[in-house]
């Protein structure tokens, strides 16, 4: 079977470059999905995408399809004839929908069955409504008419490309028939350009200045955005998404150095990049100790005789940006930090929760508790709870709302207050995103858990529990952090303590009953996909979940410790028995004694059993108390042997009363040891 080349190329005017990409791979999904379907094989497909263009070569495609049998089966032979021979409904029925006479249906077998033959079509016949197909497919949240065609795409076509081999493939798809002609770079070639094959696409597009392939253009900018930042002695910040964009925004890229004036620089440089990355599309450029540099990169279009034109035109156009910026620093520093929280008196967090500042006094005062319990400063924890909303009231954040945080970092300097309280203005925020930065300092981590629990307990306590995907507070994300913090940090925070102070602090806006209970079970639940993501088996988490520690850091490390266990030839004949044990225990009517009397010992291995444990409380007690869970496991792993032995010798159920509470106690002091880190029947 022959095969060839196949070219699309689906022109407009310019495409949405945050979509473009997204654009292109669905194209290229969709084509591929198409060919699966016909049954045309070929070697191999790829995207091409640019400013004005869709393109997908696929390379080697078959000339036509395969020849296919087809089989089908009809209802059965006393179904479809009656008494007298002749055919029903379902018979004649089943016959239509093979298009066919009853008369070429077989009827030797049990069932009605037909058999055809499908000969492969032509490859050219099948690609137009693959094409249209796949580009009818693609995620386009809102779809545009134009001129007076009821075609909707996202943007008005201009042309259509379509080669199988050297030979125009005939169709007419969204208002443009299919030809050989494409089109160059808007300025330097605007004159058609003739595609010979799919295989000369890059090179003949590329001689009309047009970069077809995204990926090339992307590190043809990367590249080039790096050297021009060597060359100013600097370090570019090339975001992967506005390289992304930046790539969608130009065919023949041309990056260009560019500058501004240093007295911006007095202006919090994280604004100045803000406004420059996402307002103008520039790369910022940074010094060897990570500060903006008075300069920062832009990439043109077109390669012009004169790039002092395009530098001028970037740097007027930058400079009332930074102005406003300047403009807002400025006015914000005319009163304290602290002054701002008059306003925020009057801004609503929700409801029946009070305003934001009712937030900041419970966080100040949350934050304060939490400090003292991770060894933190207590007084600047509060002072950093107080101020920790002021800077959403100021106009730089109104301008920049990605400033929150920053902003009152910056101001807080300005105001003098200590280093790790306007460094917790912006680490309250951390973590940000899932694996994103944590807070640097103590301070810091109390404002953080803090302002994450006051919004866990005040949402849970009005009863707006996140459902499904609905999740308008982030509670979800809030609880993740407040567990990265405590765990990753290593810090030691009770949280059913925590989450009950936070309550206190609610009075009657909240529904209290039983509200600790639901905030922590959210939390701790939170942990489990977790420990998933990380390779832990759900036994580990559940089993010490089941002891209910109160310390995230503390419910961590029994579960590393239950993981390691789990490994050890041991382990699961202990699970076991501790699963007999607490199905025992479970079903003991009478009060258990309050010590075991060997005095009702009458068989050896209970004597062992006893001494074993003894043993074991002397050795694995201090370790749980210094949370070396791991070797207490392992300790207790010895038990094994005078476990397996007592349940071979001895009837747990005696018949004497005395004895058989006796031997409920020693099991009860055996189970209450493993459950010092966990419930190990939970492995079982």
């Amino acid at each position: 079977m022959n095969a060839q080349d196949f070219l699309v190329e689906l022109g407009t005017e310019e495409l949405p470059p945050k979509a473009l990409k997204k654009l292109a791979d669905a194209f290229l999904a969709g084509i591929e999905s198409g060919l699966r379907e016909a049954g045309l094989n070929h070697a191999g497909a790829r995207a091409y995408a640019a400013p004005r263009r869709l393109a997908v070569v696929v390379e080697q495609l078959a000339s036509e399809q395969p020849d296919r049998s087809v089989n089908l089966d009809g209802p059965p032979l006393q179904a479809a004839f009656d008494a007298e021979g002749k055919p029903t409904q379902a018979a004649l029925g089943f016959a239509r929908k093979c298009g066919v006479d009853l008369s070429e249906v077989d009827t030797s077998g049990p069932k009605l069955r037909f058999s055809r033959s499908i000969p492969g079509q032509p490859a050219r016949d099948l690609l137009p409504g693959i094409v249209e197909q796949s580009l009818a497919a693609l995620p386009i949240p809102k779809r545009m008419r134009w001129a007076a065609r009821k075609d909707e795409f996202v943007r008005p076509t201009q042309w259509l490309v379509m080669l199988l081999g050297d030979q125009v493939v005939p169709c007419e798809i969204l208002a443009q028939t299919a030809g050989r002609e494409s089109r160059g770079h808007r300025f330097h070639h605007p004159e058609a350009v003739r595609i010979s094959s799919p295989s000369s696409y890059l090179d003949e597009l590329r001689s009309a200045h047009v970069v077809a392939d995204f990926a090339e253009r992307r590190q043809l900018i990367g590249k080039r955005v790096a050297e021009l930042a060597a060359e100013h002695q600097g370090r570019a910040i090339v975001p992967s998404e506005l390289l992304d964009e930046v790539t969608a925004l130009v065919e023949w890229p041309v990056p260009l150095v560019c500058s501004f004036e240093e007295r911006f620089l007095a202006v919090p440089q994280e604004a100045l990049i803000s406004t420059m990355q996402d307002n103008q599309k520039y790369f910022c450029l940074l010094d060897a100790d990570g500060k903006l540099l008075p300069r920062f990169i832009t990439v043109a279009n077109i390669e012009s005789l004169d790039p002092r034109q395009i530098i001028a035109g970037n740097e007027k156009v930058v400079r009332p940006r930074l102005t406003d910026a300047e403009f807002f620093f400025k006015q914000d520093k005319k009163q304290p930090l602290e002054r701002f929280n008059e306003r925020l008196a009057k801004v609503v967090f929700q409801a029946q929760l009070g305003s934001v500042f009712d937030k900041a006094e419970r966080v100040s005062r949350l934050a304060a508790f939490i400090a003292e319990r991770i060894g933190g400063d207590r007084q600047w924890a509060a002072r950093a709870g107080l101020l920790s909303k002021c800077d959403l009231a100021t106009e730089m954040v109104g301008e920049f709302p990605e400033m929150q945080g920053i902003a009152g970092y910056y101001y807080a300097l300005n105001d003098n207050e200590p280093e790790d309280v306007a460094l917790a203005l912006n680490e309250q925020y951390m973590p940000r995103g899932a694996g994103a930065e944590l807070p640097s300092t103590l301070t810091g981590a109390a404002v953080a858990v803090a302002d994450k629990l006051d919004t866990l307990v005040g949402i849970f306590g009005i009863g707006m529990l996140p459902t499904g995907s609905k999740d308008p507070y982030a509670l979800r994300r809030a609880a993740l952090g407040v567990l990265r913090i405590l765990i990753e940090k290593d810090l030691d925070l009770d949280l059913v303590q925590a989450v009950r102070f936070s309550i206190g602090q609610f009075g009657d806006k909240v529904n209290s009953a039983g509200l600790a209970d639901q905030v922590l079970e959210f939390i701790f639940d939170r942990l489990r996909a977790r420990y998933e993501d990380e390779g832990i088996d759900v036994s580990s988490y559940l089993a010490v979940r089941a002891v209910q520690p109160g310390s995230a850091l503390d419910f961590d490390q029994r579960v590393q410790a239950v993981q390691a266990f789990r490994r050890l030839p041991e382990a699961e004949a202990l699970a076991a028995v501790n699963k007999r044990v607490s199905n025992l225990l479970s079903k003991f009517e009478s009060k258990l004694p309050e010590a075991v009397e060997p005095r009702y010992f009458d068989n050896a291995t209970e004597f062992s059993l006893y001494s074993a444990i003894q043993q074991a409380e002397h050795a694995v007690l201090p370790l749980g108390a210094e949370r070396r869970y791991r070797e207490a496991l392992e300790r207790l792993a010895l038990l094994r042997e005078p476990v397996d032995a007592f349940f071979e010798a001895v009837l747990v159920n005696a018949e004497d009363a005395s004895v058989r509470a006796n031997r409920y106690a020693l099991l009860a002091r055996l189970r209450g040891l493993f459950l010092g880190v966990a419930d190990i029947s939970a492995l079982g």
